[in-house]
């Protein structure tokens, strides 16, 4: 149904979900608008890793590109937990308050969204994870399971140009990574003596970076700065993989810096129109026949409660908030490692990944080569963050240790729980009077006794490689930085615990679809997840095209 409409499908966001369903769409020949509060990035302009300064630069602000947020009160931390605590020893310990500090969310507003600044690495979920309710009492389960999503991984992989082992265990394939897996960096090959030795399978991770030439795109170089803007275009970021083959298809205009701050409402079970706010401060309405929100699982419910509570019947919008489980720990090795060199998490290791895996606690995680996520991958960024002291002695100890630090990180499983949620803070708003998303994360007991095993797990495999003089630790038990987060509009079957069906269409307004991380039902074992949100894009815009 096209009504008077310009546009058949009008999508909100323009990250991992709102690119793979653009692209999906405009295949099935439906003319797309993708909007974004965010600006364009031009690599080649905004990705300066030439200059001198390029190891203490973070990935570029620009005007837009951040949304504001607030906070609800960080949790109380009741004891001291020192193989959790953040600190290091230039910097000494981060948190000193007894709360847990929460000033951040992790994100880029833009066209590609936050793949723009983010590793590229390109997991699919562990099948299990999938049927965590059913199988071990927790979160809720998927209403699709992984045989059903296999098809749109492989597509997903193919556009993008996916470079993997031959053999990922329970995530089987149809078909092999289109691209063969990276070269372990020296760093990952001293972790994997040390995986050996402890009887871990420690392999090449699945990477949004080419291996070789595909598409017209340059195959990586290795100069390890994925998370501070990628300027070849070797990085599987949305803007260049599937907003640029969209665009190819002549079906989808793109407009960055449109804010869309109200959804409208028709009869008929149906949305009618979405408002964009402009920096002049008005609104211009855009009607279309369907509608498709991929802001995220921070965005993506406050757009929605800000419209009236829209396709909250449930009650569900902005509850099983889900956020990013995570130790790096990181020491000095006697030999020189020279982590600044190599693709970042370029070795992961799965044995813990299965929500079942970890002895007396459910949930699982992974654990990766995190040398590129100290961010000391330049000598200023080591000297500042690394060695303590000041002067002479400093450059000493600068000179003696630089190129020594090896890293181990961990990701784990983030489990729903009454005191995580997003919702509409009750006095900040922004330019346009709509509230701002307030984040309230919590940390249960099972959350903190994964941190733990992760934590120590981290530093046997650090110790087992020859490193033990550990010079850093942080983690989510006392530092929400969240850049992955899950679960506020779930999926499911049932209309009265969910908000978007098995096709990601709400239970009521039907033509109102959501595809990014907040329809997850659960977060996987420490898996990334914008493939899955890609893979979940494919599937539901062949259903928004059935629908049309």
């Amino acid at each position: 149904m096209k009504g008077d409409a310009h546009w058949d499908a009008v999508i909100v966001g323009a990250g991992a979900g709102g690119a793979a369903t653009a692209y999906g769409l405009c295949q099935r020949g439906m003319s797309v608008l993708l909007l974004d509060a965010g600006p364009w990035f031009d690599p080649a302009v905004d990705y300066p890793l030439t200059g001198l300064d390029w190891d203490t630069r973070d990935f570029p602000k620009k005007a837009g590109s951040r949304g504001a947020v607030s906070f609800a009160p960080g949790q109380k931390l009741n004891d001291v937990e020192p193989l959790l605590t953040s600190g290091s020893r230039g910097l000494g310990r981060l948190v000193t308050t007894g709360a847990r500090w929460m000033d951040e969310y992790s994100h880029v507003r833009g066209i590609g969204g936050s793949t723009l600044h983010f590793t590229g690495e390109s997991h699919r979920l562990h099948p299990d994870a999938m049927k965590m309710k059913s199988r071990f009492g927790v979160a809720a389960d998927w209403p699709i399971d992984y045989a059903q999503l296999e098809p749109y991984y492989t597509r997903a992989e193919e556009l993008i140009g996916v470079a993997g082992p031959a053999n990922q265990g329970p995530r089987w394939r149809s078909r092999e990574f289109p691209q063969p897996p990276h070269p372990l960096s020296y760093a990952s090959r001293t972790l994997a003596r040390g995986a050996s030795a402890l009887g871990l399978d420690w392999q090449a991770n699945s990477r949004a970076a080419l291996s070789v030439p595909w598409n017209g795109r340059l195959s990586c170089n290795y100069c390890g700065a994925c998370q501070k803007g990628c300027p070849r275009g070797d990085k599987g970021s949305a803007d260049v993989t599937f907003i640029a083959a969209a665009l190819a298809t002549g079906h989808c205009t793109v407009r960055p810096n449109s804010p869309v701050v109200k959804i409208e409402a028709g009869s008929d079970d149906r949305v009618t129109a979405v408002l964009v706010g402009h920096p002049d401060g008005s609104i211009e309405r855009i009607g279309t026949p369907q509608v498709i929100l991929a802001c995220g699982a921070v965005e993506t419910p406050r757009l929605l409660l800000a419209s009236g509570g829209l396709a909250n019947e449930s009650g569900e919008v902005g509850r099983n908030f889900m956020d990013t489980l995570e130790v790096i720990v990181g020491a000095f090795h006697p030999e020189p490692q020279f982590g600044r060199r190599g693709l970042p998490a370029d070795a992961i290791c799965w044995d813990f990944n299965a929500p079942d895996a970890i002895p007396d606690i459910v949930g699982g995680c992974r654990f990766y080569n995190a040398c590129a996520q100290t961010e000391q991958r330049g000598l200023a960024a080591f000297a500042l963050r690394a060695v303590a002291g000041w002067g002479r002695e400093h450059a000493r100890s600068v000179r003696r240790l630089w190129g020594h630090e090896l890293a181990v990180g961990a990701i784990g499983e983030s489990l729903p729980n009454e005191k995580a949620r997003i919702d509409l803070d009750p006095e900040n708003r922004d330019q346009f009077g709509i509230p701002l998303a307030r984040i309230s994360a919590w940390l249960d007991a099972a959350g903190v006794a994964r941190l733990r095993f992760m934590s120590l797990k981290a530093r046997e495999l650090l110790a087992a490689s020859g490193a033990e003089d550990i010079f850093e630790t942080y983690s989510s038990w006392d530092w929400f930085s969240a850049t992955h987060v899950f679960g506020t509009c779930r999926m499911g079957s049932d209309p009265t615990t969910s908000v978007v069906d098995p096709n990601c269409r709400s239970h009521r307004w039907r033509n109102l679809w959501i595809t990014d991380a907040s329809v997850f039902p659960s977060s996987g074992g420490g898996e990334a997840p914008s493939l899955t949100i890609q893979a979940l894009s494919l599937r539901a815009a062949e259903r928004v095209g059935m629908a049309a």
